[in-house]
């Protein structure tokens, strides 16, 4: 039997621990790591070997403890989520002691870290995006309202830096009442963002949001598999309509993904999310790390995360030339248990024994 993989998830999101389940899939052993900050992750649980990050270290020093843990753990693929861009910019000093990143290179996350300067990356590269306004201060937001309403739309914002949609608000001049407080509401009265606009953040910075039409369509996500030098190998979407899931081969939306990965050199597992502005795509996000929803391929047949690791250990998965059928693939998602990590603390209860009964 060959020797296992050892691979390495750093702080992650709940969701990969289909990522690992796909890996133990694998033809060959894998060996998972799985650190986290917070000791409840079930990422921590679902892998071999699960441990706590050390909290609240800079950059420079999340490296030097990324490249500790490598080193002392003999990692073959490490899968940076925290601090990726840092991370690939000491790429060199990885490979030297035997690890390898399985990540796009710092040029691509760069880019993306912003999603003001995304947005000029994605027109730069010719793909279709909704019409945006990079918002900074009261007046710079109403007129991006004003011209987004004038177009007969409702504005919307999200912070420029943040991952998926953290920060998203709906923008609204109706006034706050009763019936906004029967369930989650996203909206937000642009004056009271207008106030915080002009007020600025914590430390007195200015505030960046981007501002743009609500698009309330159907939701297509792109994932991609791409060789070490950004050579897109696969493609699939996946489509979110209410509870409905499915997936889509339409060349409207992989041959946008396809050539923006060919021109960032987007590397290895990347996400294109999509939504219709007057009737055509549009590209509305960018992830410059494999989507939480990635697993759901494993209906199409494909397993990605393996495909990916071995990418990263110089091998090469063979795809055929046309995408995988996705025809009448339909399901919808729900909520399951998962273990986490037993708590050492005399007398509780605890919920990983109760599950393993």
């Amino acid at each position: 039997m060959s020797a296992p993989v050892r691979v390495w998830l750093n702080r992650t999101y709940a969701e990969n621990v289909f990522f690992i389940e796909q890996l133990r899939a694998a033809p060959r052993p894998v060996v998972v790591h799985a650190t986290h900050g917070d000791p409840d992750s079930p990422v921590l649980a679902a892998a071999d070997h699960g441990s706590a990050e050390p909290a609240d270290l800079p950059a420079d020093g999340y490296v030097s403890y990324a490249l500790d843990y490598c080193a002392r753990h003999a990692v073959d693929v490490f899968v940076p989520q925290l601090h990726q861009l840092a991370l690939a910019l000491a790429r060199p000093e990885f490979e030297a002691i035997g690890t390898a990143l399985l990540c796009p290179p710092a040029t691509a996350i760069a880019a993306f870290t912003s999603k003001a300067d995304g947005y000029a990356v994605i027109a730069g590269a010719g793909l279709p995006t909704p019409p945006w306004w990079r918002v900074r201060t009261p007046g710079e937001l109403w007129d991006a309202v004003e011209r987004i309403e004038d177009a007969g739309h409702t504005a919307c914002l999200k912070p420029t830096a943040g991952a998926g949609g953290a920060g998203f608000r709906v923008l609204t001049r109706e006034p706050y009442g009763a019936r906004r407080l029967t369930g989650w509401d996203p909206r937000v009265q642009v004056d009271q963002v207008a106030a915080a606009l002009a007020e600025g953040g914590p430390d007195g910075e200015p505030v960046d949001l981007l501002v743009m039409p609500y698009l309330d369509g159907p939701e297509v996500s792109v994932d991609c598999l791409a060789d070490r030098d950004g050579g897109p190998l696969t493609a699939v979407g996946r489509t979110k309509e209410g509870r409905r899931r499915g997936f889509t081969t339409e060349e409207c939306y992989l041959d946008p993904v396809r050539r923006l990965v060919r021109a960032t050199g987007m590397a290895y597992l990347s996400n294109v999310q999509f939504r219709r502005f007057d009737g055509r795509p549009v590209v509305i996000d960018v992830n410059t790390r494999p989507a939480a929803g990635l697993h759901q391929l494993r209906l199409c047949g494909l397993n990605l995360p393996w495909d990916a690791v071995r990418l990263a250990l110089g091998e090469r998965p063979e795809y055929p030339g046309a995408e995988p059928d996705v025809r009448g693939i339909e399901y919808t998602l729900v909520s399951g248990i998962r273990p986490v990590l037993q708590r050492r603390a005399p007398g509780r209860v605890s919920l990983v024994r109760a599950l393993h009964r």
